[in-house]
């Protein structure tokens, strides 16, 4: 395994299509025309009950947002799940970005900053080093820090 502080690695998204860090980060999702629902990742069609017609199109979201919740991730994932050995604790958090997705992501911030309530920014960060590169996920970083 490469040693995570190298910053040479070569950078790789860990799932292709997800993401882009090219300008601002921001998450490829979508959202319906008609009810104003976001989703991410991307889907074919608007699953809110109430909506009356499905008109979905591609839409980016990042930026900022608020932590609505976390949990802490104090035990190593299981496979396929890698991260960088020695395993560090690390929470989880909800997040309302304020384009009005709520989504799930690793905060990068140590678990004792976590406070409800908190403004975060979206980026996109390492999440673990394998052969040379550096596999990115999207996560969110406090700004109240």
């Amino acid at each position: 395994m490469d040693d995570p502080t190298n910053k040479a690695s070569l950078r790789e998204p860990c799932v292709p299509g997800l993401f882009s860090e090219e300008g601002e980060p921001s998450l490829h999702g979508a959202r319906c025309t008609c009810c104003n629902t976001p989703y991410f990742p991307r889907v074919a069609a608007c699953r809110n009950p109430g909506c009356d017609e499905s008109r979905i199109v591609p839409c980016t979201f990042g930026g900022e947002g608020r932590l609505w919740s976390y949990s802490v991730a104090d035990f190593p994932p299981p496979p396929p799940h890698r991260y960088d050995k020695p395993f560090v604790p690390y929470a989880i958090g909800v997040v309302d970005l304020d384009s009005g997705l709520r989504v799930v992501g690793q905060m990068v911030d140590p678990v004792e900053f976590m406070q409800v309530g908190s403004r975060v920014r979206l980026v996109i960060e390492p999440i673990h080093h394998e052969d040379g590169r550096a596999f990115t996920s999207w996560k969110f970083k406090l700004l109240d820090r």
